[in-house]
């Protein structure tokens, strides 16, 4: 099952990067940085009310900001954060992590990921 989200993640990484169960991710632009073998990607995230993201990580930093909507973030080795919307938030490169829905409408998020380039965007954690 991993390995066929992987698949799907690859196939479709230039408009969505997994519509599964709740969460849809859409990328809005992805561009090199000054850092050679790396790229930003701009994405839209969307939780619908109840859902978890999934234990996963990225191959470079998140930095994301709540746009609607609240929920609770769950760093490993960390307290639950709560999170509303006008909140923000940094994740470091590697981290597991996960992010839960625990309002009553969608929570939505823009979220820049500056990633190695041609790695998945995320690799759920095991």
């Amino acid at each position: 099952m991993k390995l066929l989200k992987l698949v799907l993640l690859l196939l479709v990484a230039g408009s969505a990067l997994a519509q599964t169960g709740g969460i849809r991710r859409t990328v809005i632009q992805k561009a090199d940085v000054s850092i050679p073998g790396r790229e930003a990607v701009v994405a839209r995230v969307e939780l619908d009310a109840g859902v978890a993201a999934g234990r996963h990580s990225h191959p470079g930093d998140e930095i994301s900001y709540v746009l609607e909507g609240e929920g609770e973030l769950l760093i490993e080795g960390e307290d639950p954060r709560r999170l509303k919307a006008g909140d923000s938030f940094v994740i470091p490169a590697g981290t597991i992590h996960d992010a839960v829905n625990t309002g009553k409408g969608p929570m939505k998020l823009v979220g820049v990921y500056v990633v190695d380039k041609g790695k998945p965007l995320a690799t759920a954690a095991k």
